[in-house]
């Protein structure tokens, strides 16, 4: 069981961990598909939809929350530009997760991450 674990380690310090998801969250963003590992991707996907869910409110202080967890003005541009009318009804569910197959070398579980 899984209780009281909010979050997967991904085998990475904390600090690892925040840069390793945030670089991925920003190519993400950059360029709306990305192949990663099942967990990784899970944990993306997570805080991704975060992300574009805070670029729906148009205040100052949202796209300050943004940009502290992406520190991309690229991403932010483009988040606050074409992601933010694409995503203006919709609810949730902004990203897509399919499952690839698995890596060459060590037989890690893959999945792809695409912007929907």
């Amino acid at each position: 069981m899984r209780h009281g674990r909010k979050y997967r380690k991904l085998n990475f310090y904390s600090a690892q961990r925040q840069s390793v998801l945030r670089n991925l969250i920003v190519s993400l963003l950059l360029e709306e598909t990305i192949t990663t590992t099942e967990a990784r991707a899970k944990e993306i996907k997570r805080e991704a939809e975060k992300v574009i869910t805070l670029c729906k409110d148009e205040s100052l202080a949202a796209r300050r929350r943004a940009f502290a967890q992406l520190r991309s003005k690229e991403a932010l541009q483009k988040l606050y530009s074409s992601l933010k009318d694409r995503y203006a009804e919709k609810e949730g569910g902004y990203v897509r997760l399919f499952h690839v197959g698995y890596r060459r070398g060590d037989a890690a579980p893959l999945a792809m991450l695409k912007l929907s």
